[in-house]
């Protein structure tokens, strides 16, 4: 599945739900949701977290949608030459600097 793909897929499940609860209400449940997956990660529950990053996944999805963000444009548009920070293919940017 593409990201285009999830996006269609959680827009035609969730599209009205989405937009009548809006983008506040949208990151509050994206952010539980960070939370959950960081707790299944924590604890060392691989089942767990497989499902939490779906989720996770999923709420990225409809908070893209909400704001009318295309993520395979935008994860193709910073990522697609390279490691923003150094260009290169494999980032040889320092321990110091993000990513």
């Amino acid at each position: 599945m593409t990201l285009n793909q999830l996006q269609d897929l959680i827009r035609t499940m969730y599209g009205a739900k989405d937009s009548a609860r809006g983008i506040e209400g949208t990151y509050m449940w994206f952010m539980e949701e960070v939370g959950e997956l960081s707790g299944a990660l924590r604890a060392g529950k691989r089942e767990a977290a497989v499902l939490e990053f779906a989720d996770v996944l999923a709420w990225l999805a409809t908070l893209a949608n909400i704001a009318d963000v295309n993520l395979e444009e935008a994860i193709r548009a910073k990522y697609g030459a390279g490691c923003p920070g150094c260009g290169q293919a494999t980032c040889t940017c320092g321990t110091e600097e993000k990513p």
